[in-house]
């Protein structure tokens, strides 16, 4: 589990069948309470935007959050982070 701030959406033309209706948002990772410069397109369960801090998961488990057959996802917005204790 990792955490991170949303920074934007990604548009795809062409997408899996699973992941059809699936917002893909870009999320800048947060590490020790500073930006760790890496931004990853993650797969939004819940309804994040530009700005929110959220929670992601990654690898298979990512996958499991959709409910359906398995699909091809890497990481997975799973939560919202209300406050953030360390200055960014």
């Amino acid at each position: 589990m990792y955490t991170g701030r949303v920074t934007g959406t990604v548009v795809a033309s062409v997408k899996e069948e699973n992941l059809q209706r699936v917002p893909f948002l870009t999320v800048k990772l947060i590490e020790n309470g500073e930006d760790a410069g890496t931004i990853v397109a993650a797969d939004s369960t819940r309804q994040a935007g530009p700005g929110d801090f959220v929670y992601l998961i990654g690898s298979k488990e990512a996958a499991k959050m959709f409910r359906r057959d398995l699909c091809p996802v890497d990481a997975a917005i799973v939560g919202f982070i209300d406050t953030y204790n360390e200055e960014l």
